[in-house]
């Protein structure tokens, strides 16, 4: 069971997750408000810090394929995780930005998003399958730009479905916690999961960093299961 932690702000923190388990280390370099959200220059410097440590993931919800390549040529992560409207970026597009990063990039692996709202997310994900190399399942809340960061769950069976339907891997997310992570893998059988909100510790001031011993919780559950 491969397990992901968003959202990295530090080098610090990200090592020390990497110490705690963690396979896939989320950041999220952007400025368009997002939960732990950081500069190009900070997710290059989280990126450098996890080399040889862990899979280094970067998240963008752009809709211009220009941005997404200055991101990618920026930071420089293992795993480009695109979650933003796929009605914008299409499978079309993702294979026009696929060609484009792989001279570069060659080893860059795509994590496409599926909004899970409902049975079209099994069309959606066919759709896709082509141009990716995985799949994160993803619930959506409309006050944060893009797919996920939602912290509640969505329907486990339609997940479950494509997981079955999917050649590719599939990332499990969604409101995903220490005490459910067990229950949520059970019932879709995904080749990772993911959390965010739930292995937060929340700062008096706002916004957040990653708590160490909800991330500890979080992998022993998964790795148990």
């Amino acid at each position: 069971m491969k397990i992901q932690i968003y959202t990295m702000q530090t080098a610090a923190e990200a090592v020390a997750a990497a110490a705690a388990g963690v396979d896939y280390l989320g950041v999220t370099p952007s400025n368009r408000g997002l939960p732990g959200e950081i500069t190009f220059a900070k997710a290059r410097e989280i990126v450098d810090a996890l080399e040889g440590k862990a899979q280094r993931v970067a998240l963008s919800v752009e809709s211009n394929l220009d941005d997404i390549a200055a991101m990618v040529e920026a930071v420089r992560p293992d795993v480009l995780h695109l979650c933003g409207d796929i009605a914008l970026v299409t499978p079309e597009q993702v294979k026009v930005l696929r060609s484009r990063l792989s001279a570069e990039h060659p080893a860059l692996r795509i994590l496409q998003a599926i909004p899970m709202t409902g049975p079209e997310a099994l069309d959606q994900a066919a759709a896709f399958e082509p141009f990716v190399d995985m799949f994160i399942l993803d619930s959506v809340a409309p006050h944060i730009g893009g797919i996920g960061a939602a912290g509640v769950t969505h329907d486990w069976s339609l997940s479950r479905e494509i997981v079955a339907r999917s050649r590719l891997p599939v990332i499990l997310a969604g409101g995903l916690r220490p005490d459910n992570v067990r229950a949520a893998i059970e019932a879709v059988r995904p080749w990772g999961v993911d959390s965010l909100t739930h292995t937060n510790r929340p700062l008096p001031e706002g916004g957040f960093r990653k708590d160490l011993d909800k991330i500890a919780a979080f992998v022993e559950a998964a790795r148990a299961t």
